[in-house]
């Protein structure tokens, strides 16, 4: 197991905990983005980006108000520019907060979601609940190229930029992988996901694009900051003028988490889930 870092000294991640029959938004555990920006070169307040954390949730109940429980999938977008992210786990043990306490309808619930994330967050969170069987809900494939199919030679499984490399040719090209893996900063359990990168520039060698890749495959570290550490790294090397960089992790605990983040100016990406989330 990693060393904790101090940002989650008092974080329920990687300890046990108990998990609490009533709505209690003190569990909801804020860490600030600042701390694993800096070393990106990334100040907060001058992001050289914009995007969102896409959260999906698939354990989300609560009791109507003649206490029949309530089932539904949600989502939450919060935003890159937010001073904090939220740890996953005390997110869950908020979420299972609600199964036991009872809400007028899902505008309360919607309501309250919103509310108490934002306060965590420091900036507002879109909140949406969902059928359990809804169309939105249905899997879909990324688009582009997939780059799992180059027959390529890998001994390096550390996020390295010197894999990356581009041509003359000026392209504009969508390319993505699912060999995406990382591990969590505290208990080192792997984090498994997809990652699409969409781009407008020179032309990216792809097999030194698929290595740079593998290279997080044992790098520590959130989602969203590696999402943030591929999008730095592809903007110093390959200077692009518009990039959109995209990762689908694969649900832990009730959760998945989907962060992209992109040049200002371009439209966010239409919200999708793959088949192994």
């Amino acid at each position: 197991m990693s060393h904790r870092p101090e940002t989650l000294a008092h974080a329920p991640l990687g300890r046990e905990s108990a998990y609490p029959a009533q709505y209690d938004p003190a569990l909801l555990y804020p860490i600030p983005r600042a701390a694993n920006r800096g070393p990106l070169g990334i100040v907060q307040g001058q992001l050289p980006f914009i995007g969102e954390d896409e959260w999906h949730a698939f354990e989300v109940s609560w009791l109507n108000g003649r206490g029949k429980p309530i089932v539904a999938v949600a989502r939450f977008r919060l935003p890159a520019e937010s001073p904090n992210l939220i740890e996953s786990k005390s997110w869950k043990l908020y979420l299972n907060s609600f199964n036991q306490t009872r809400f007028a309808d899902c505008d309360e619930v919607i309501d309250t979601l919103a509310r108490d994330l934002a306060q965590a967050a420091g900036a507002p969170v879109g909140v949406a609940l969902f059928d359990v069987d809804a169309d939105a809900l249905t899997p879909r494939r990324l688009p582009g190229e997939c780059l799992d199919g180059l027959d390529i030679d890998v001994s390096d499984y550390t996020p390295s930029a010197d894999h990356l490399a581009v041509g003359d040719e000026v392209v504009e090209e969508t390319l993505y992988s699912h060999l995406l893996k990382s591990n969590c900063p505290v208990t080192g359990q792997p984090d498994w996901g997809s990652v699409m990168i969409r781009y407008k520039g020179h032309k990216l060698d792809r097999e030194g694009l698929l290595r740079y890749l593998i290279g997080y495959r044992q790098h520590q570290d959130f989602h969203e900051h590696c999402v943030e550490h591929i999008f730095t790294d592809l903007m110093q090397q390959a200077e692009p003028s518009e990039l959109l960089v995209l990762a689908r992790y694969v649900r832990r605990g009730g959760l998945d988490i989907s962060p992209w983040r992109a040049t200002p100016g371009l439209a966010p990406p239409s919200p999708l889930r793959l088949a192994r989330q």
